[in-house]
C-alpha cells in the first residue's frame, strides 16, 4: 500500500496554519439547531438584495452562455468602472471576491522572508493569505477600536512589502479621515505598497471620509479594494476589484488567474453601477436599524461599537460562543467575535426591523436565562 510522505512534502508554514472552517449551509444548520427559520445576521449581507437592474441581468442571463467561458479579464466591467472613476481600464483588476485580490497583491510583492503589516482585529484574510503563503503578518493592536497609524509605521521594517488598512474597519466600523490617511501615505513615502480596503465605503456618509480612488494619481503606491458583495448584495456571486496606478497594477496582473470571475457576476456587477436609489435605500435601512438596535441594547445595559458600515458590535456578559449557540436555537445567526480576537463580543448585521426585533427579543431571553 502506498503512503504519502506528508512530513517531507508539507512546508512548515502550512503545518502550523489552521484551516478556516466555514459555517454549514442554512438547511443543515436549521436541522442541527431545530429551528424553522434562520435570520442571517452574521455576514454583513444586504437584506434588500441586489439592485433591480442586477436582478434583471441575472434573470435574463442566457442559459446557453453557461457553456462559454466569460471574459477572462472582465473586459466590459473594467471599462465601465474606469468611466465611473476617471481611470484607465488597465488600472483596474477584477477578482473572485476580496479574498482573491488580496492574494494577487501579496503574491505580486512578497518573497521569502518578507512581511505585511495590518491590525490585529480586522478582516482576517490579510493575515491568513500572508501566513499560508509563507510570509509573516505583523499585527498591530487597535487603538480606540481603530487602526493605529503611528504604531503601524513603527511596525514597518526593511522586509515589509505591503500594509493593509481596512477603512472603515471590519468589525469596529472606525475609519481614518482624509487628513489622517494622507499623513500616513506621506510617511510611507512610496517605500511600501499601501492597500486600503474600502469594502464598506458606500455606507459611509461622513464628509471627512476619503475616496481613495481619487488619491491614486497622487500616491502611485496606493492600491484600493472595493467589492460588490456588501452594498450591492452580490456576495453569492463573488466579485470584487482593485484599482491602482498602471505601473503597480501591471505588476499585480502577472499574478492573476484569468477566467476566475463568472459571466453572471460580471453582468450583474455592470448592472449595479449608477443605481443611486439602491444606495440611498440601503443607507436608510442601515441608519434606522442602527438607531433602533443601539437604543434597545442600551436599554438592556449592553455597550456597543458601531462606527460606519452595516453592522454593530455588542459586548455581552456571557461567552460569545455560548450566545451564538443559544441564538441559533432561536433561528438567529450572529458572528461570534472570539475569532476576531474580541472574546465576549458578537457582531450583528443590520437587517429589516422585524428581524432586529426578533434578535433583541431572543437576546433578552438568553441573558435572563443565564
Amino acid at each position: 500500500m502506498i503512503t504519502v510522505a506528508l512530513e517531507r512534502l508539507v512546508p512548515e508554514h502550512i503545518r502550523r496554519f489552521e484551516a478556516y472552517i466555514p459555517s454549514k449551509p442554512d438547511d443543515v444548520l436549521m436541522k442541527m439547531y431545530r429551528c424553522r427559520r434562520l435570520y442571517r445576521l452574521n455576514n454583513n449581507e444586504n437584506p434588500l438584495g441586489p439592485p433591480p437592474a442586477a436582478r434583471k441581468a441575472l434573470a435574463e442571463f442566457p442559459p446557453p452562455r453557461a457553456a462559454i467561458y466569460p471574459s477572462g479579464d472582465a473586459y466590459h466591467l473594467r471599462r465601465r468602472l474606469a468611466e465611473n472613476f476617471g481611470l484607465d481600464p488597465d488600472q483596474i483588476l477584477v477578482g473572485n471576491g476580496a479574498n482573491e485580490v488580496i492574494a494577487f497583491v501579496i503574491k505580486a510583492f512578497c518573497r521569502e522572508g518578507d512581511n505585511i503589516v495590518t491590525a490585529d482585529k480586522t478582516f482576517a484574510v490579510y493575515e491568513w493569505v500572508a501566513e499560508f503563503s509563507g510570509f509573516q503578518a505583523r499585527l498591530v493592536p487597535l487603538k480606540d477600536f481603530g487602526f493605529d497609524d503611528r504604531a503601524m509605521l513603527e511596525a514597518i521594517d526593511e522586509r515589509t512589502k505591503v500594509v493593509f488598512v481596512c477603512n472603515p474597519n471590519n468589525p469596529t466600523g472606525k475609519y481614518w479621515s482624509l487628513t489622517r490617511l494622507k499623513s500616513f501615505l506621506d510617511a510611507v513615502a512610496g517605500r511600501r505598497i499601501v492597500v486600503v480596503d474600502e469594502a464598506y465605503c458606500e455606507f459611509v456618509q461622513q464628509p471627512d471620509y476619503p475616496d481613495c480612488i481619487r488619491l491614486i494619481d497622487q500616491y502611485p503606491n496606493l492600491v484600493v479594494f472595493r467589492t460588490f458583495s456588501k452594498m450591492y448584495a452580490l456576495a453569492g456571486l463573488r466579485i470584487g476589484y482593485l484599482a491602482g496606478s498602471r505601473e503597480v497594477v501591471d505588476i499585480i496582473r502577472r499574478t492573476c488567474v484569468v477566467y476566475s470571475v463568472n459571466g453572471p457576476a460580471q453582468a450583474a456587477a455592470m448592472a449595479c453601477l449608477g443605481d443611486r436609489e439602491h444606495i440611498l435605500r440601503t443607507r436608510r435601512l442601515v441608519r434606522e436599524g442602527k438607531q433602533f438596535l443601539k437604543a434597545e441594547l442600551a436599554g438592556m445595559g449592553l455597550s456597543t461599537v458601531s462606527g460606519e458600515g452595516n453592522f454593530v458590535m455588542v459586548r455581552l456578559p456571557i461567552n460569545d460562543n455560548l450566545a451564538y449557540r443559544k441564538l441559533m436555537s432561536r433561528g438567529i445567526m450572529v458572528r461570534s467575535m472570539t475569532g476576531f480576537r474580541f472574546p465576549g463580543w458578537i457582531r450583528v448585521t443590520i437587517h429589516q426591523r422585524q428581524v432586529l426585533e426578533a434578535f433583541v427579543e431572543a437576546l433578552a431571553e438568553i441573558l435572563e436565562e443565564v
